[in-house]
């Protein structure tokens, strides 16, 4: 269990911190990035989480704390601990997040149209959670161009968008809410 006692230690004035092998980076590094980027899509799916209920609150809730598996798997980069077991996102959790989205997905009307974000308050904001997770993607991406990262986190977040986005269709009574595009409509 994390025990944190302090929370302001003043290691960081300078512009460092640490990793959770204990080597410290600028905090403008690109895996800091991804780990804020992280913790960003996380704040979102707790706001989304003002608007759910039942089965998919509880969905959400267990993806929140992935999160957080995942951030820890950021903290120490692959091979940052030579000897000891760290945390790492499963494929089990990526697997998890498939199994959901097929089981949201097969209660949607098909889609005839690309989807605006929007429709009812809860699909609007599991749309802007997508969004946010999008973009911890593109920094999980860019963070692997530089240093190897484990595959299963990449395959975590992108699925985890697809997920949301079903999961804004289904609070859209099943599609029906849906605001979908109209290609040329306001020339």
């Amino acid at each position: 269990m994390v025990r944190l006692n302090k929370i302001y230690t003043r290691t960081g004035d300078l512009g460092t911190t640490a990793l959770g092998n204990g080597e410290r980076r600028k905090k403008s590094d690109l895996r800091f990035a991804a780990i804020g980027e992280i913790d960003e899509a996380n704040a979102a799916i707790g706001l989304a989480r003002l608007h759910a209920h039942g089965d998919l609150d509880r969905t959400l809730a267990r993806i929140q704390n992935d999160l957080f598996d995942l951030g820890a798997d950021l903290a120490v980069p692959e091979g940052g601990e030579k000897g000891k077991s760290r945390l790492r996102v499963a494929e089990a959790q990526v697997a998890r997040l498939e199994e959901e989205i097929d089981r949201y997905n097969a209660e949607l009307q098909p889609l005839t149209s690309f989807v605006l974000p929007g429709g009812t308050p809860s699909a609007a904001a599991l749309h802007l959670a997508r969004t946010v997770t999008r973009r911890a993607e593109r920094a999980l991406v860019a963070l692997n161009g530089h240093e190897p990262l484990n595959p299963a986190a990449i395959a975590y977040i992108n699925r985890l968008s697809d997920l949301l986005f079903v999961a804004a269709r289904f609070v859209n009574d099943g599609g029906a809410a849906d605001v979908l595009w109209v290609p040329g409509e306001n020339r």
